[in-house]
């Protein structure tokens, strides 16, 4: 009787083991990071790059609104440059206090907290180049995908048609 007992959770332990023991050394989805939105992110020293994209006007793309989350994981103020496009001279300068999670281009008919991109020429769908960088650190450049206003929740990210004066 004692053998059929112990042969039972034998068995059982076997059944137990033999059917979850692929998930033992299966890669877990939850350890691998990736961008769970249409942006893209990336790392500059102690400033994290979340999100970034670009909105535009489908018609009128003549002004882009670069859309990003700044993180500064550091102890000290940071101030990032931002320049978007190979040829563009225009570069912003964004000021991100320690541990601030800052938002940029929210907003865009008010005349702080965004980023700009005069002569924005790029259509909804492709990609543009946008370099982060600050101090000594080694800069980043992401190829941040332009999106329009299609979409209901990127409706009040589209810039507008001319840029405001004191920009």
């Amino acid at each position: 009787m004692k053998a059929r007992v112990v042969a039972s959770v034998v068995l059982a332990l076997a059944v137990a083991f033999g059917t979850t023991g692929c998930g033992l050394f299966a890669p877990q989805a939850t350890t691998k990071h990736y961008d769970a939105s249409d942006g893209v992110s990336g790392n500059v020293g102690q400033i994290d790059v979340r999100n970034a994209m670009i909105v535009t006007d489908a018609k009128n793309g003549e002004v882009g609104n670069l859309v990003v989350t700044l993180v500064n994981n550091d102890s000290k103020s940071v101030s990032l440059s931002i320049k978007a496009g190979d040829n563009s001279t225009s570069t912003a300068e964004v000021t991100v206090k320690p541990g601030q999670v800052k938002l940029l281009g929210e907003k865009p008919t008010a005349s702080s907290g965004n980023v700009f991109i005069p002569d924005f020429s790029a259509q909804p769908g492709s990609l543009y180049k946008v370099y982060f960088q600050y101090g000594d650190e080694t800069g980043l450049q992401l190829q941040v995908p332009v999106l329009d206003g299609q979409l209901p929740a990127y409706q009040s990210l589209v810039p507008p048609a001319t840029l405001p004066s004191n920009e």
